[in-house]
């Protein structure tokens, strides 16, 4: 299928960009609180954008949330672009790692990021919609006996009435959580989707710049 166009609120950091024919286009979505995000994602796509730049392929970060929105928001992603600063989680996890200079993240990230268009619920959640998360988080959901997935429709209906904000390329994508990457072939159609890292994503990337 045709990539859909991603729905953003702001380019914080590079010229805005948009899905176009003619090269491969990496999306690397992650939180700001999300330990790892910056211990594996970003180091292997930062990897990724200097070997393959000058080769045909594009990454963008987009930056979400679908969860502790206190961290996850865009003032939070502007410090950590600004001057390296993180919060929460992934300050404590690599800061107990000594993976931090100064408090602050040891690399930069160099290719454009965009913040996710994160806006308030307003709604009730509909059956459609618990069903839509049931089918993209659980394999072989139909073979599940009834009782089981009732005690699962609840509990998704319980995690939605508590969801404050709704991420609207994160849910356009049927994203499963962060890191996830997402790779768009040379004619604009969405190839993959990766959730979490070290998972040969080079691979990936050589097979669509040979298309």
């Amino acid at each position: 299928e045709k990539a859909p166009a991603l729905i953003v609120a702001e380019w914080v950091q590079g010229k805005p960009s948009s899905i176009e024919p003619g090269k491969v286009i990496l999306i690397e979505v992650f939180q700001v609180n999300c330990p790892g995000c910056f211990l594996g994602g970003f180091p292997e796509v930062i990897d990724l954008h200097n070997k393959y730049k000058d080769k045909g392929l594009v990454v963008w970060g987009l930056a979400t949330a679908f969860e502790d929105f206190d961290k996850n928001n865009l003032d939070n992603l502007k410090r950590l672009l600004g001057n390296g600063e993180v919060v929460g989680e992934t300050l404590a996890y690599l800061d107990s790692r000594d993976m931090l200079s100064e408090g602050r993240l040891q690399y930069k990230i160099p290719f454009p990021v965009a913040w996710d268009s994160v806006v308030s619920r307003n709604a009730e959640a509909s059956d459609q919609e618990v069903d839509g998360i049931i089918s993209r988080d659980i394999e072989d959901v139909d073979s599940l006996p009834p009782a089981s997935m009732e005690k699962i429709r609840q509990q998704v209906r319980g995690w939605l009435k508590q969801k404050k904000y709704d991420s609207n390329t994160f849910d356009l994508y049927k994203l499963r959580g962060t890191p996830s990457t997402i790779l768009i072939d040379k004619r604009g159609c969405l190839r993959y989707k990766l959730f979490g890292f070290g998972q040969g994503l080079e691979g990936y990337v050589k097979k669509l710049l040979g298309e």
